[in-house]
């Protein structure tokens, strides 16, 4: 099995082989162009993001900068999803978001970990293990999603949370670790912030 195969199979593989380093070099090189981009160039911005991402569905918006260790090249986004400024994607392998999700800033979505044993991360190995990201989700600002995760559909994670285990569907998550706090209930209809009412007429 190639280095570039283990990339994808959470095996132990040494990141730095030539192959690697000059693909990933050119997917750094679009990030860098789209980092780049003035606030006006919203077409260039949607152009580069999908030259850069493995999928990236309609309306999706990321406020730069970016950061990506292969500038989106494993990342799969839905579309409408929304990411908040300083965005970290580790995609050493694939990340998947689903439609219209939300990212505070400041969020990190790690896939590449290292062996625990000091011999081996001497030697410079890695591993990779893919995270999946539900539809409808709000990941708060400054949230930290470790490698192997997998998040349900509509969860939001309190900002600032660790999640180092998968959250079902419909659930609120918070801390270090990320644990569940309650489920999406009926008072959500009713509350959209602590005594704060949803005004459904006023909804436009």
């Amino acid at each position: 099995m190639t280095a570039k195969e283990k990339m994808h199979n959470c095996k132990l593989y040494y990141p730095s082989v030539e192959e690697i380093m000059k693909k990933q070099t050119l997917c750094m090189e679009k990030l860098y162009d789209f980092n780049a981009t003035r606030p006006t160039e919203g077409d260039k911005r949607t152009r580069l993001l999908r030259e850069m991402f493995a999928e990236i569905g309609d309306g999706c918006y990321i406020e730069p900068p970016l950061h990506a260790n292969w500038g989106g090249h494993h990342v799969h986004f839905g579309k409408g999803v929304y990411a908040n400024f300083n965005l970290t994607l580790v995609d050493d392998t694939h990340i998947y978001v689903g439609d219209y999700t939300l990212f505070g800033p400041n969020v990190t979505i790690a896939t590449a970990g290292h062996p625990i044993l000091p011999e081996l991360r001497q030697q410079g190995y890695q591993y990779n293990a893919s995270v999946r990201i539900g539809k409808n989700c709000w990941i708060g600002a400054g949230a930290v999603i470790v490698p192997g995760v997998t998040i349900g559909d509509n969860v939001v994670v309190g900002a600032g949370s660790i999640v180092t285990k998968d959250l079902p569907d419909n659930v609120v998550a918070v801390g270090n670790p990320c644990k569940v706090l309650r489920e999406v209930n009926e008072h959500d209809r009713e509350y959209y912030f602590k005594n704060h009412k949803i005004d459904y007429s006023d909804l436009t």
